[in-house]
């Protein structure tokens, strides 16, 4: 009995994982900035792998601002998406199997999204984690902090609203 619990926790982690690769790769700017994505449980963290083609300003060096708010930006999207499309794929049946073949709901559409950078941006690897504040029918609220070396030391946070799309039943 306990092995198949274990056997179907870890189908469930292996479609989740698949699925938000899906997700990601069907968005071009995500694959630009070669953006990943780690989830654990229910936590997902967005990694911005560092490249020269990152720095905005190369007399300090520093990460280009446009660059951390559209990494922030990815982040609480994605977060978004995942907050969607999960109970979706637990419920099973046709709208499970849509999403595992790729098919998903339109991705929410920014309506604005402010952010804060709080220091430099160094030369080296971004990650951020996003926390949906709010979430309805037609409209959430997301916030997104990010950090390089230390979680405590973020250097920029931001917070997005969003008209949430259609919902797939």
């Amino acid at each position: 009995m306990p092995q198949k619990k274990t056997q179907a926790l870890q189908a469930a982690k292996e479609r989740r994982d698949a699925t938000l690769q899906k997700m990601a790769s069907s968005v071009p700017y995500i694959n630009f900035l070669g953006v990943e994505f780690e989830r654990r449980g229910d936590e997902l963290t967005t990694t911005l792998p560092f490249t020269e083609m990152l720095i905005g300003n190369p007399f300090l060096p520093a990460l280009h601002g446009g660059t951390t708010a559209a990494f922030l930006e990815i982040t609480a999207v994605m977060e978004l998406m995942c907050a969607i499309i999960w109970p979706k794929m637990e419920k099973g049946g046709p709208v499970a199997n849509a999403i595992a073949r790729g098919e998903f709901p339109s991705f929410p559409k920014t309506i604005d999204f402010t952010v804060d950078y709080l220091r430099t941006g160094l030369p080296r690897d971004a990650y951020a984690r996003a926390r949906v504040n709010r979430s309805g029918r037609r409209y959430a609220s997301v916030h997104v902090e990010a950090w390089q070396d230390d979680k405590n030391q973020i250097f920029a946070q931001a917070t997005g609203h969003f008209l949430m799309p259609e919902m797939i039943t």
